[in-house]
C-alpha cells in the first residue's frame, strides 16, 4: 500500500467513526424516554462503541498491509449502520415501539450485509467477519439484558 493511500484510509476511517459516533449518540440521546437512568443511555451507547472498538483493536494488532484498508471499510459500515438507524423518522410514529425496533433491525441487518462485503474487499479470512458477529451478539444481548432488562 502506498503511503499517500495509507493516509486517505486513515483519514477516512476516522471520518466515517466520527460521524457514525455522533449520529449514534445524537440517535440515543434523542431516545432518553427509553432509558430508565441517564447511566444506562451512557451504557447503552458504550456498548454499541465497544463492538466497534475490539474489532479496530484487533485490527491494529493482529494485521499489517491491508489494517488501515480494513479499518477504513468498515468504518464505513459503521457510519452507514448509524445512518441507517435514522429510518426511525421515516416511519409512522403510531407503530410505537415497533418503530424503533424496526429501525435497530435494518441497520444491524445492513451492517452484517456490509460488514461481510468489508471483509471480502479487503481480502480477509471470514474469522474476521465472525468474530465481529459475535460482538454484535454479544452486544445485543448486553442491551436486552443489562441495559432494557428485556430478558
Amino acid at each position: 500500500m502506498k503511503p499517500e493511500s495509507t493516509g486517505k484510509s486513515i483519514a477516512l476511517a476516522a471520518l466515517y467513526f466520527l460521524f457514525g459516533t455522533i449520529i449514534t449518540t445524537w440517535f440515543i440521546a434523542r431516545k432518553a424516554w427509553l432509558y430508565d437512568s441517564v447511566e444506562l443511555m451512557i451504557l447503552s451507547g458504550s456498548i454499541a462503541g465497544a463492538k466497534w472498538a475490539i474489532q479496530l483493536l484487533a485490527a491494529l494488532i493482529l494485521l499489517r498491509a491491508q489494517r488501515w484498508v480494513f479499518i477504513k471499510n468498515i468504518g464505513l459500515v459503521c457510519l452507514i449502520g448509524s445512518a441507517a438507524l435514522l429510518i426511525y423518522y421515516f416511519l409512522p410514529e403510531r407503530w410505537g415501539f415497533n418503530t424503533l425496533v424496526i429501525s435497530v433491525a435494518c441497520s444491524v441487518l445492513i451492517m452484517i450485509f456490509l460488514y461481510y462485503r468489508a471483509v471480502k474487499q479487503s481480502a480477509l479470512s471470514m474469522y474476521w467477519f465472525w468474530s465481529w458477529i459475535v460482538c454484535l451478539l454479544i452486544a445485543i444481548t448486553l442491551q436486552l439484558t443489562v441495559v432494557f432488562d428485556v430478558i
